[in-house]
């Protein structure tokens, strides 16, 4: 079964840092491009990154530049997006989702999702 799970979501104050990890199974990252989304409430759905094997270098949302990180392990099979400095409006579900290529920050042509990882930026 093809299939990607998040984790590593949580409560952290702002300021600090967490490590979201994106695991595939049924699939090798050489297959497919991995997306990150977050969705806040009441809000619409926002890209963060992308990565794949035939992308430059990842692209951010302005939102995140400088504070997250894309990364993958071909080892893991995992990807993972770093965050740095969160802050209060990065509180959202984070989801994963893989799909055919990048286009900037989005993961375009997208086969399937995650159930997402819950974060809470908080003090």
């Amino acid at each position: 079964q093809l299939q990607v799970v998040e984790s590593g979501g949580g409560l952290v104050h702002p300021g600090g840092s967490l490590r979201l990890s994106c695991a595939a199974s049924g699939f090798t990252l050489d297959s497919y491009a991995i997306g990150w989304f977050r969705r806040a409430p009441g809000k619409e759905r926002e890209g963060i990154s992308c990565i794949s094997r035939s992308a430059e270098r990842p692209d951010y949302t302005e939102s995140v530049k400088g504070r997250f990180t894309i990364s993958a392990d071909n080892a893991e099979n995992t990807v993972y997006l770093q965050m740095n400095s969160l802050k209060p409006e990065d509180t959202a579900v984070y989801y994963c989702a893989a799909g055919r290529y990048c286009s900037g920050y989005d993961v375009k042509a997208t086969k399937f999702w995650g159930q997402g990882t819950q974060v809470t930026v908080s003090s």
